[in-house]
């Protein structure tokens, strides 16, 4: 079960303001929230639009809910995605859009630079133990999840639990390759039959997963994109969090 707090938590607000510090992980300015000598902490990773107040309330939600560190490190050093690049439906948007993947998005250096984080942070707050996890919106997920496969193993570097919502780049290669208890939560943005994969995959005898769709909701309803005005998208935001933070509770 997730903490006591989970029940307690405050209603998701539009007009948010996160609640914890930053201090610089790893080279990289990053989000902490949590206690000082934690017993289980999460790296949450941000979509391509990075660091958001909506980002930063599922942080703030997951701490709380699970009483653990949560850190966000900006990986993309406060060169993010656009809105207005989107749809990327002219020749100036689909080279910048190109030039942001290449130079800051880049799925490999990410996981990486993610591996990098870990053990800084396992470092910074020993207290934690082996007992992390990792958790991405979007592109954040394709990044957490290849962390959690391959190499996966070792003081400093395992992720006892992942978990996305709202995934990029969903392939069965990278379910197959998991070493660790996943949850995916999905909208109708991506692809039914990956997802579907996904889920066939973590029902497997030695697999540990979760595989939801949100039917009503869009791609991005936990992260940037999310419009915590709409009282419908506030719900689900609220549901989704917590479904990953119980999740999370089980397996940390």
């Amino acid at each position: 079960m997730a903490s006591d707090a989970c029940a307690k938590l405050p209603p998701v607000s539009s007009d948010y303001v996160p609640k914890g510090t930053y201090e610089t992980i790893a080279g990289l300015k990053t989000y902490v929230i949590g206690p000082e000598s934690p017993s289980k902490a999460v790296i949450d990773i941000f979509d391509i639009f990075g660091i958001s107040p909506q980002a930063l309330q599922g942080a703030d939600r997951l701490s709380a809910a699970l009483d653990a560190l949560v850190i966000v490190p900006d990986f993309f050093e406060g060169v993010y995605a656009q809105p207005s690049w989107l749809p990327i439906d002219t020749e100036e948007k689909k080279a910048a859009f190109g030039k942001f993947r290449a130079e800051r998005a880049d799925v490999p250096r990410n996981v990486e630079k993610l591996i990098e984080v870990r053990k800084a942070a396992g470092d910074r707050w020993p207290s934690a133990g082996d007992r992390w996890g990792v958790f991405g919106l979007c592109w954040g997920g394709k990044v957490g999840v290849l962390a959690c496969g391959k190499g996966n193993e070792g003081p400093g570097r395992v992720f006892k639990v992942g978990g996305t919502a709202h995934p990029a780049g969903l392939e069965a290669e990278d379910a197959e390759a998991l070493t660790a208890p996943y949850i995916c939560l999905a909208s109708p943005g991506e692809p039914p039959e990956a997802v579907e994969k996904y889920k066939e995959i973590l029902a497997k005898p030695g697999k540990i997963g979760v595989v939801e769709t949100y039917t009503d909701m869009f791609h991005g309803w936990m992260g940037a994109r999310a419009n915590l005005g709409d009282e419908k998208n506030k719900s689900e935001y609220e549901r989704g969090y917590s479904q990953v933070a119980e999740f999370y509770a089980q397996h940390l």
